[in-house]
């Protein structure tokens, strides 16, 4: 692990602080090892496993249970993460009964969340129905969710959603949706079908337009403005809202280019501070979540991976009882480490051992990486090039979020950051001689974007 020496800026009178970081413990100091932020007690944490192909990880009975019903789609859009995921044989309304009577064998407790997941999960209606209405009368109190592209809406499933009490998520990148692939908008019964369903479940906070960020559609404002536009509602919630990752030729495609890195930066520090991008999840949770490290004095040990799959009690499942990596592989795939997506078998709990996945203690860079703590080690199963890409993507996303939480703590803006790591992410922000003129990113914020609580996260 690694201190660092955070070099800000007032953007009031342009003078010029050196704070220390450090990203085993989150913590934030003076020069002098003063700390800049009074610590909050929280329950000491447990460490996380730390999973490799070397120390795999075993499942236990589900908290969170993630169906995957397979990886057919009506779209076919440009970064899915799935695109180029060998199918394994499809599964089908008569797999259903089947999963059900298996269940007791090894989900011994309720899962508090159960999700159903694609390709794009409607196109298997006929099998998510009496699924999805077995596991409600099995497991009556979890939380039922869906991702779906809104193409195949109509009024009959809203209501069955809104009655089965599901939450759902929209997949559309706003005013970037034409750089993804088809766009439903633009059909007016589809359109009119995913209007129904937000004015629906708005009320009740169980819908959100879930959109990704990259380097053709990089502006958070911009995606905010377009979804408060389109629903009328200026809190309309916005999933999701990272960058992408770089799961294939289509992602690396949409990956930053190196001279992208400094600007993409300095937007998106701008639109987070100014409030401009207060709708989307991911600023929110990922800034709060920061700035509460900094505060509890979070241990490294303690971080998992970004996705959560490298917990214990979540699982990824198809309805032919394999163990997935994840949602968005099949039994019939390979991770990039060469061992088989498929982990095991729900008839056989204790032999499942997810083997395809890199704890971010055991990446190169992440363990001296001043955004530890924000990015949580990327994808967990990506190598090569494409882990790469994911990563200079995740850094230049986490920058921002690293800026506006100190500035947060301590009114200063970081603008270069000293340590044993990458030369060329040092000067986060590309200003020679820190410059405070970052495309007004410096400028003092009419307000503070986002009231930040103390959690133990």
């Amino acid at each position: 692990m690694t201190k660092f020496i955070v070099t800000t800026i007032n953007p009031d009178n342009e003078k010029l602080t050196r704070f220390h970081y450090d990203n085993a413990t989150s913590e934030l100091t003076r020069e002098t090892g003063e700390p800049l932020v009074q610590a909050v007690e929280v329950t000491e944490r447990a460490h996380v496993p730390v999973v490799s192909r070397q120390t795999p990880l075993g499942k236990t009975s589900p908290r969170t249970l993630k169906i995957s019903l397979g990886l057919s789609c009506n779209y076919d859009c440009e970064y899915c993460s799935q695109r180029f995921v060998p199918r394994a044989e499809e599964t089908n309304p008569g797999d259903v009964q089947a999963f059900i009577d298996g269940l007791d064998a090894w989900v011994t407790s309720p899962p508090e969340k159960v999700e159903f997941w694609g390709g794009e999960p409607l196109v298997y209606i006929k099998t998510m129905r009496p699924l999805a209405e077995a596991i409600k009368a099995k497991f009556p109190k979890a939380d039922l969710s869906v991702i779906t592209n809104g193409s195949l809406l109509s009024d009959d499933i809203n209501e069955w959603l809104d009655r089965m009490g599901f939450s759902v998520g929209i997949s559309h990148d706003g005013p970037g949706q034409r750089v993804r692939g088809p766009d439903p908008l633009q059909d007016p019964q589809q359109r009119s079908a995913i209007m129904a369903l937000y004015a629906r479940l708005a009320p009740q906070r169980r819908i959100s337009f879930n959109a990704m960020v990259n380097r053709k559609n990089a502006s958070r404002a911009a995606i905010q403005r377009f979804f408060i536009e389109l629903t009328g509602d200026p809190k309309v919630p916005i999933g999701e809202g990272s960058f992408v990752d770089a799961y294939d030729e289509g992602g690396i495609a949409h990956s930053l280019q190196p001279y992208e890195f400094h600007p993409y930066r300095s937007l998106a520090f701008h639109e987070i501070r100014t409030g401009q991008a207060a709708n989307v999840q991911a600023v929110n949770s990922k800034t709060a979540s920061f700035i509460n490290s900094i505060r509890s004095r979070r241990p490294a040990s303690s971080l998992g991976q970004k996705c959560g799959m490298d917990k214990s009690d979540s699982i990824a499942v198809d309805l032919r009882g394999n163990v997935l990596t994840c949602q968005n592989v099949s039994a019939a795939s390979t991770a990039p480490n060469g061992q088989a997506h498929r982990i095991g078998r729900v008839t056989d709990l204790a032999g499942v051992k997810l083997d395809t996945s890199t704890h971010w203690s055991k990446r190169a860079d992440c363990p001296t990486c001043p955004m530890l703590q924000i990015c949580q080690g990327s994808c967990m199963f990506l190598e090569g090039p494409l882990w790469d890409r994911s990563c200079d993507n995740a850094f230049s996303d986490a920058v921002p979020i690293f800026a506006a939480g100190i500035e947060f703590l301590t009114g200063q803006i970081p603008v270069h950051i000293e340590g044993m790591f990458r030369e060329d992410r040092k000067d986060i922000f590309g200003i020679s001689e820190y410059s405070p003129d970052i495309q007004g990113a410096t400028q003092k914020p009419v307000r503070k974007p986002f009231p930040i609580p103390v959690v133990s996260v």
